[in-house]
């Protein structure tokens, strides 16, 4: 039997996870509802999907729902549905705050609902594509870049673009993060535009972060350094390469008899690597519908998602620590 799953919230996300849900197998689309009745009547008429008067309409018909909120309802929205046993994916980040997010984690423990966190960027082709390959990375350096946009500008872009890289970066290294350093600057909005993180895991691996969103140009490139080669991941054009160390290259000839600077072909290979097409949002649903029917594990868990937030967070706070002005703000957080 497929899942009668809904969506909640009918913004320029929620539109998607909407229009999306309409042919996900195993999915039966019941509804979605969002608050503002002007945009769900446009949502309803442009997609063909029945809009709920309420929340609790459509939790009543459904097993399952897409949280697309804003995040300082996350916990609000996502608490009742869990409650109910209902299976929840939420878009990034999980919630608001920690304890909005240990208390979702302990609902859904208790209940046996699954709880997915949407950090898509884990669909991205290239990273699907370098995963394979990772091998004990020692060093990551990632830089997410775009021009100012005021979707998402009323919190710091360490919550708006850089959690992505987080989540990113706690995937390709693992284990836990032993201590944070960061940096940023406002400078079109009372928050932080700009930022940079240096984040030390307990193994000894290093993560260096950036992130701006008063950028000339995008950007969203992430570079990951291991003992065998590094790999260059394009997350904008979803292409990644692997560069490996040569297997035939006897390196003490090589030092001995070098004549200066070696040309990097000489003892360096060009792996290709690829996954295959897919539009990551898409196969984070499927993902999600798949771990509810049972079929699949839970792509990028609630635990996932609450770690990722708490980096996050430390990176504001530690900013904050050298900006006084930014002391005693709420370290509110937009939607995905």
């Amino acid at each position: 039997m497929p899942v009668r799953i809904g969506v909640i919230g009918a913004g320029a996300l929620g539109f998607h996870h909407t229009r999306i849900l309409r042919d996900v197998p195993g999915a039966e689309l019941v509804g979605f509802f969002e608050s503002n009745a002007e945009r769900a009547a446009k949502v309803s008429a442009e997609l063909g999907v029945k809009a709920f008067p309420t929340l609790d309409a459509l939790l009543d018909e459904v097993e399952a729902v897409s949280v697309v909120v804003p995040t300082p309802a996350h916990y609000a929205v996502a608490a009742p549905a869990l409650e109910r046993g209902l299976h929840v994916l939420i878009e990034k980040p999980i919630a608001a705050t920690i304890d909005e997010a240990d208390a979702l984690l302990t609902i859904a423990r208790r209940t046996g609902a699954v709880l997915q966190t949407g950090h898509v960027e884990r669909f991205n082709r290239a990273v699907r594509a370098a995963l394979p390959h990772v091998d004990s990375a020692r060093f990551v350096e990632s830089n997410r870049l775009a021009p100012f946009n005021p979707r998402g500008s009323d919190v710091a872009v360490v919550l708006d673009l850089m959690i992505h890289d987080i989540d990113l970066v706690r995937t390709f290294v693992g284990g836990g993060v032993s201590s944070v350093s960061a940096v940023g600057v406002p400078v079109l909005t009372p928050f932080v535009d700009i930022a940079n993180a240096r984040i030390t895991f307990e193994e000894g691996a290093v993560a260096n972060i950036t992130s701006s969103r008063v950028s000339r140009d995008r950007m969203r490139k992430l570079r990951i350094f291991q003992q065998n080669g590094y790999l260059s991941l394009d997350l904008a054009a979803g292409t990644a390469e692997f560069y490996r160390i040569r297997r035939d290259v006897d390196f003490a000839a090589l030092v001995r008899d070098a004549q200066g600077a070696q040309a990097l072909e000489s003892f360096v290979e060009r792996v290709p690597i690829e996954a295959p097409e897919g539009e990551p949002l898409r196969l984070e649903l499927e993902a999600f519908v798949q771990a509810v029917l049972g079929e699949g594990p839970i792509a990028v868990t609630g635990e996932d998602g609450r770690e990722a937030l708490a980096v996050a967070l430390t990176i504001v706070h530690d900013i904050e620590r050298t900006l006084p002005s930014l002391r005693g703000r709420a370290p509110a957080t937009s939607g995905a």
